[in-house]
């Protein structure tokens, strides 16, 4: 039977704070972690990060392979506590919104094994009782050096993390298939309707720039009045629950709900969904919850001719990044698409409407393997599953 010790945090390692940047620091440069970076990752995602001068960042402010932020303040108070493991020697650092915690003796104590002890239940439950201020919740440095978990010998940390860390390499696996398949269907996009390359191109004709039979509409012409539905605030997304909330953020799925008055149906056709800050899309052909202010529900008004699946790809290959910080969704229904014909519609429908519903069932098998992970992690980190 492995031997269990208790350690306090501040006794193994030592917590740095991280820096605010002002506006005027964000260039090419060192690659940053904020808030908006954490979300349910292990680790970050280094291609998404935004930068900062790299003459600005203090050598002492540099990750290091191993290391472990925490979400340290933040106006939503799930967020706060929330952890990520530094996997690659990248060169990055970290905002002020974030602590750094970094262990003395990495042969003793395996980043890998505490990554996931701090996304147990227990230590969220620890911390939640932390200091509230205006608004915000907070993780202090001196709250979190004084928590004390019990930890096994190396070998079994090893172990541990060995266990949970196959998990996690499956869902990663799920979510680059996920990746080829959407660009698949993107790739098809392009070359049917930006490079006419579609079947039967050659004997078409181009009349007025676009082949016989196709149109230029703007984007507002071909939607259909979508019926408002109650959203979900932010305050309110639960990590768990029956119904999967969709907002304008990065992660497809931000978080849960099992409120059935936010239930929006969705049957045979998908929706659309588009951020009117982040501009960005999402394809749902599954019933969901719209999350926070600031999304628009999508929905063509000619499924022969503009399948929601067409309308999709056609949005995606739209740029809006000229209009800053601004709602996007009046700018979005004044840009001009291409109205192809209806067999044509209908075929690019039929190739990719598979690749979407085999995302659907990747997604869903990510869901069930996370919630496998989930319920195995408290009774490792607890001993009460022995390794």
């Amino acid at each position: 039977m492995s031997v269990w010790k208790k350690v306090k945090i501040k006794d193994i390692a030592i917590l740095d704070n991280g820096i605010n940047f002002n506006k005027s620091a964000y260039a090419s440069g060192i690659k940053i972690i904020g808030v908006s970076d954490f979300k349910d990752r292990f680790s970050p995602d280094f291609s998404t990060l935004q930068e900062v001068k790299e003459e600005i960042v203090r050598s002492e402010d540099y990750l290091q392979p191993g290391d472990i932020l925490f979400v340290r303040s933040n106006g939503n108070r799930d967020l706060v506590g929330r952890c990520m493991l530094i996997d690659k020697n990248i060169l990055s650092t970290f905002s002020g919104f974030c602590i750094r915690l970094r262990i003395n003796d990495k042969n003793t104590y395996n980043p890998y094994f505490f990554t996931y002890h701090f996304k147990a239940p227990l230590f969220r439950k620890s911390i939640a009782g932390s200091a509230i201020g205006a608004n915000i919740q907070n993780l202090s440095q001196n709250r979190l050096g004084n928590y004390e978990l019990n930890i096994p010998e190396y070998f079994i940390q090893c172990r541990i993390a060995e266990i949970l860390f196959r998990y996690d390499s499956l869902i990663e696996n799920y979510q680059k298939q996920i990746k080829l398949l959407e660009e698949a269907a993107q790739r098809l996009y392009k070359e049917w309707f930006v490079d006419l390359r579609f079947p039967g191109y050659e004997k078409t004709k181009i009349v007025d720039g676009v082949p016989e039979g196709w149109e230029k509409k703007k984007v507002g012409d071909l939607l259909c009045k979508v019926q408002r539905t109650r959203q979900v605030p932010a305050t309110y997304y639960q990590r768990t629950g029956l119904i999967p909330i969709i907002d304008q953020g990065k992660d497809y799925i931000a978080g849960y709900t099992n409120d059935n008055g936010c239930l929006v149906k969705v049957d045979d056709i998908p929706y659309i969904i588009f951020g009117d800050h982040t501009r960005i899309l999402k394809y749902i052909n599954f019933s969901f919850a719209k999350g926070a202010d600031g999304v628009q529900l999508i929905m063509s008004n000619n499924h022969r001719r503009m399948p929601q699946s067409l309308l999709y790809a056609s949005l995606v290959n739209i740029d809006l990044s000229n209009y800053s910080y601004a709602r996007h969704f009046k700018y979005l229904k004044e840009q001009v698409i291409l109205l192809p014909s209806e067999d044509l519609s209908k075929k690019y429908d039929d190739v990719v409407s598979f690749f979407y519903r085999d995302i659907k069932n990747l997604r869903k098998q990510m869901c069930n393997i996370t919630e496998a992970r989930d319920r195995l992690l408290p009774k490792l980190m607890s001993g009460e599953i022995e390794v």
